[in-house]
């Protein structure tokens, strides 16, 4: 079926804990987030959405997305919308890298394919194992004492799982870390993630000076070659998520086994098919996962969750609920969360009912649509 209309909306996603502190003192107060819809000429249509983290996180920012996408959206009209690898095949011809600003079509056109199969993302993609995630939930960067205070917070509100967010100077990190392990009953899971903004020197140190303590170390240094000195000196559990940036990337990282487990970013990535081709290649080493993305509401969620839910149950870290970091939503879905565990819809495609109130008014249209052909009952499935 031919595309015949993409329609792009901006959404601004405050975060409910306020100000969001990660590595080397950078800041974001929300995810300004794109939402692309696809219209086929049956009517049916899919959604994707993708919001970065500032324009500090990784090489991609909000407005950049948004060119991008009118770049490519007039060229797509026309094209069919279920040949979801020929599709990103041509907008790689079309538009050369900037896979962050090919990720929300993506998504859309895998909702697309699940809303005409009647099948969820996690059926799609391999088929669900089990029907819920562990969910983990982030401390930014504050005093040592305000780091153990939410961690407790956390704790309240049913996470098992945190990561404590470190890579500023050593010492102090040393003391977030050692705060928050004592704040947090000892079989909570801990992973200590620097975004890449230590050296080798901050992060042997860092090692040294934590021994004692139990937690996963993530992403210490930026480079590739940082990274993998600090895996060949250490035994700590060791998991790569900036530096998983592309399948060739990953396939470099399984060759000289510089990792336990591996963070997939969508967004970072470019989409769902090339985080599942990522995935996949990590499922065969035995690695652990996270699927994730760099930000977003209930449609991106969903997306990253249900590929998470076809990861076999044994190599799954964790993933995050980031419809409820932020206060606002774009979707009605039924994610039900308990215990630290996450179920994500299981309707077809995303399984999500876009609120399109919330996108408000479109800022860029490519393509008409046409009056739909289905039967009602049909096109809403």
């Amino acid at each position: 079926m031919a595309i015949v209309k993409i329609t792009v909306y901006r959404q601004w996603q405050p975060f409910r804990d306020g100000t969001y502190t990660c590595s080397g003192g950078r800041s974001a107060e929300g995810f300004d987030t794109t939402i692309v819809a696809i219209e086929a000429g049956d009517g049916l249509t899919g959604y994707g959405e993708m919001a970065p983290l500032g324009a500090f996180y990784d090489p991609s920012f909000a407005e950049g997305a948004r060119a991008a996408i009118r770049e490519l959206a007039p060229q797509l009209v026309g094209e069919d919308e279920t040949g979801i690898e020929a599709l990103y095949r041509r907008m790689d011809l079309l538009l050369k890298g900037h896979p962050y600003a090919k990720s929300a079509i993506d998504m859309a056109l895998w909702d697309l394919a699940g809303k005409r199969s009647g099948l969820s993302l996690a059926a799609l993609t391999g088929g669900a194992d089990g029907t819920s995630l562990p969910l983990y939930r982030s401390i930014a960067q504050e005093a040592p004492a305000a780091m153990a205070k939410r961690a407790k917070k956390y704790i309240a509100e049913g996470y098992r799982r945190l990561q404590v967010k470190v890579g500023l100077e050593v010492d102090e990190d040393i003391a977030r870390l050692s705060a928050v392990r004592a704040a947090v009953p000892g079989n909570t899971v801990l992973f200590c993630d620097a975004n890449g903004s230590w050296g080798t020197a901050e992060t042997r140190r860092f090692l040294m000076a934590t021994r004692d303590l139990d937690y996963t170390l993530e992403q210490p240094c930026a480079t590739y070659e940082e990274n993998l000195a600090i895996r060949r000196a250490t035994d700590r559990p060791f998991v790569l998520d900036e530096t998983i940036d592309s399948v060739d990337t990953m396939l470099r990282a399984v060759g000289d086994g510089l990792a336990d487990g591996v963070t997939i970013k969508l967004a970072r990535v470019g989409g769902l098919t090339r985080a599942k081709l990522i995935r996949d290649i990590a499922i065969a080493r035995n690695l652990k996962i996270t699927i994730e993305d760099t930000g977003g509401a209930q449609i991106d969620t969903a997306a990253y969750s249900g590929l998470m839910l076809s990861v076999p149950e044994n190599l799954r870290n964790h993933t995050v609920d980031f419809h409820n970091w932020v206060t606002v939503s774009n979707a009605r879905a039924e994610f039900r969360i308990t215990k630290g565990m996450m179920e994500p819809p299981l309707g077809s495609g995303l399984g999500v009912d876009v609120d399109l109130k919330a996108l408000g008014e479109p800022i860029f249209e490519a393509g008409v649509s046409r009056p739909s052909r289905r039967p009602a009952r049909a096109a809403a499935r």
